[in-house]
């Protein structure tokens, strides 16, 4: 990667607005402005590129400790640099699970030793995830890689007793709980989104009741807690509206939606490829709408990717058998452009608010999501929007290749990318 020098980004059109000089000093921006003086300063030449502060996901999962043969946390960081991202937050359902303060310790170590962007671990809220005991959340939040946000991600804290007590302790120190909102029960044997595609192709389906039902209980929980609790990957519209009632409550929820919630449906399960199957499952268009307009409205606070990275062998197989999942990091900023910034639901300060600004304030993470100005870190993303490219999971950083995006175009590309003031990507590639 390069090393920390002066860089001046000339001509950047900050958040999709004017052209505008960038000057970074070391690890902060020492100016922004126009005619900037590039005297001693390696030249960017940005016209026509727009510069955002650094993205800021939420929801990753690194897979190590225990199943590096999917992603470690170098190759998710790298994958991660590539799609524009400063800070990750990795989930806890590794092997060894993130339970102990341990755990989320090694996964902080490894991702500073990464390099490519911030690791923020994400604690595990019961011990195993077996939803029967709280696991050691002020320990974690404690240790070096002070945890503040908390989820059993992949299963659900269905038990309603442990999951107050979850958001009860966390309250103390302004954490989070994360909820995957699945009721397990209603959800046996289900592959896919119950509806009218799933009757068809007389695949078990997964109503959309399961995942509301959560949601209204949990919000139900925060409020008479008065703790905070944040929905993961949110795919219905019925989930759109509870966390809109929730909100117009003044109720501390909030929400994230994937990237391929914004874009895809059940009906590409009619392929039978398991490169669609994913938890929660894609659902009906009417559904991705009533996402889109979410987001956008600020009902969704933010977009993260459940990159979710899966070996060749465990997504190449029959339907029935193949892993949940899909990996997202080097691709979700496209597919935002497309279906929020070329749509006309966002603009670019928008999409800046959604992806950066947003998730860091939900996590409290340090130094990131923060507004591109002089004295700030100097954690920034270069994309060219007028970029348009078939997706080619060969040329992938991550260690998997299970998107499902291959082949399809999309628009926009990262050209850089700086982790406080250093270049971990430049011109498109890993530095």
């Amino acid at each position: 990667m390069t090393a920390h020098t002066k860089t001046l980004i000339r001509g950047a059109r900050l958040l999709g607005g004017e052209p505008q000089d960038v000057l970074i000093d070391g690890e902060t921006v020492a100016a922004v402005g126009t005619g900037l003086d590039a005297e001693g300063a390696r030249v960017i030449e940005a016209g026509g590129l727009v510069l955002l502060p650094g993205l800021v996901d939420l929801h990753t999962h690194l897979r190590e400790p225990g199943r590096e043969d999917s992603e470690t946390v170098l190759t998710g960081t790298r994958a991660a640099a590539a799609g524009g991202y400063t800070a990750v937050h990795a989930m806890a359902n590794t092997f060894p699970v993130a339970d102990t303060a341990g755990v989320v310790e090694q996964v902080w170590r490894l991702g500073k030793e990464s390099g490519y962007c911030d690791v923020q671990p994400i604690g595990a809220v019961t011990v195993g995830l077996e939803g029967k005991h709280l696991a050691e959340l002020g320990a974690m939040h404690d240790s070096a890689a002070n945890v503040r946000v908390f989820s059993d991600d992949g299963k659900c804290v269905d038990d309603a007793v442990i999951m107050r007590r979850a958001l009860e302790y966390v309250k103390a120190f302004d954490g989070v709980v994360a909820q995957h909102a699945q009721e397990p029960r209603l959800t046996e044997g289900a592959q896919m989104n119950e509806g009218v595609v799933s009757a068809e192709l007389g695949l078990g389906g997964w109503p959309a009741v399961a995942e509301e039902s959560v949601i209204a209980r949990d919000v139900l929980l925060a409020a008479h807690v008065g703790s905070r609790v944040h929905i993961c990957h949110l795919s219905t519209a019925g989930s759109v509206e509870i966390i809109r009632w929730a909100k117009s409550k003044g109720w501390n929820v909030t929400a994230e939606v994937t990237p391929h919630h914004l874009l895809l449906t059940d009906e590409l399960v009619r392929t039978y490829n398991p490169v669609y199957k994913v938890n929660p499952p894609l659902r009906t268009e009417a559904d991705v709408l009533a996402l889109r307009a979410a987001l956008a409205d600020g009902t969704i606070d933010c977009v993260a990717t459940d990159h979710a990275p899966h070996p060749h062998e465990d997504k190449d197989c029959e339907w029935p058998a193949a892993a949940m999942g899909m990996v997202g990091l080097e691709t979700a900023l496209s597919v935002v452009q497309q279906t929020m910034v070329d749509t006309g639901l966002l603009d670019w300060a928008g999409v800046a608010d959604r992806m950066s600004l947003r998730p860091a304030a939900i996590s409290g993470i340090a130094g990131q999501g923060r507004p591109v100005a002089a004295g700030e870190p100097a954690n920034l993303t270069l994309v060219d929007p007028d970029y348009r490219g078939d997706v080619d999971p060969a040329g992938f950083a991550s260690r998997s290749r299970n998107t499902p995006y291959e082949g399809r175009e999309l628009p926009g590309r990262v050209t850089h990318t700086f982790l406080r003031g250093r270049a971990t990507v430049v011109d498109g590639k890993l530095a």
